[in-house]
């Protein structure tokens, strides 16, 4: 009897923790600070942004085309699209063209590109929790590009997903 109740109990244990997504991605659920928040709202009201909306992440949008057809990509779609990364000062950190699953990216993409279906264009205004914290990023030489606890911002058009 005690290994039958053993065995029930890690059963249900293992099933609680499966991802639901079925591609290893799973909401993170993650929420910037009110300081963070603040800070991002701060920089909107400098720069008279007033159409960004505000996700409970306390992630900042502008969805400038919503994009065409049927659904939104999830965190296991293969994404294909076009950004612009800059800080806040306005020094792009990378502009490219790409394609990636969309569950191995930072947090405020994540959250973002599921607002928008193929041929959306976007603008994220991401707080560093939901970017890369306080981690700094470097590029190949090992300069700097991204400083630790950055607040982001991103122009993105979804060229496509499945």
């Amino acid at each position: 009897m005690r290994n039958l109740v053993w065995g029930f109990l890690c059963f249900v244990l293992f099933y609680s923790c499966k991802k639901d997504s079925g591609c290893g991605y799973n909401e993170q659920n993650i929420v910037a600070p009110a300081s963070e928040q603040q800070a991002v709202q701060s920089y909107l009201t400098t720069n008279n942004i007033t159409s960004a909306s505000k996700d409970s992440s306390g992630l900042y949008y502008e969805i400038v085309n919503a994009g065409e057809g049927d659904g939104s990509p999830n965190l296991c779609s293969q994404v294909s699209l076009t950004y612009t990364g800059k800080l806040i000062s306005g020094t792009v950190f990378e502009q490219k063209s790409t394609a990636f699953t969309l569950g191995s990216s930072i947090e405020g993409l994540r959250k973002g590109l599921l607002l928008i279906r193929k041929g959306g264009y976007m603008r994220l205004y991401i707080p560093p929790t939901l970017a890369y914290g306080s981690k700094e990023i470097k590029d190949e030489s090992g300069k700097v590009i991204i400083p630790a606890n950055s607040i982001l911002v991103f122009d993105v058009a979804l060229t496509s997903f499945y």
